[in-house]
């Protein structure tokens, strides 16, 4: 999977995501990840619902990861949880 195939989930609202996803697919992406990380994780599965069930009735959830990231912050490091959820058509 390139780097082009893949939508980061901020703060943003999910239909804004589930455009991004439904344009990689009509764009001709087999596959298409969608990353979150922190509060952005339950937004990240909202927007692979959303997509799945009202705009790509023929993709589904290849795989799941999740994990946990550390990041800088100025009062020193910080574990972040993340997630990592691929679609296929």
């Amino acid at each position: 999977m390139t780097e082009d195939n893949v939508v980061y989930i901020g703060n943003k609202p999910v239909m804004n995501y589930v455009l991004a996803v439904v344009t990689q697919f009509n764009n001709g992406a087999s596959e298409v990840a969608v990353k979150a990380r922190g509060k952005a994780i339950s937004r990240a599965v909202d927007v692979v619902e959303v997509a799945k069930n009202r705009f790509l009735e023929n993709s589904k959830v290849k795989d799941i990861k999740i994990g946990t990231e550390k990041i800088a912050t100025d009062r020193g490091e910080s574990n972040v949880s993340i997630i990592e959820i691929v679609m296929v058509k």
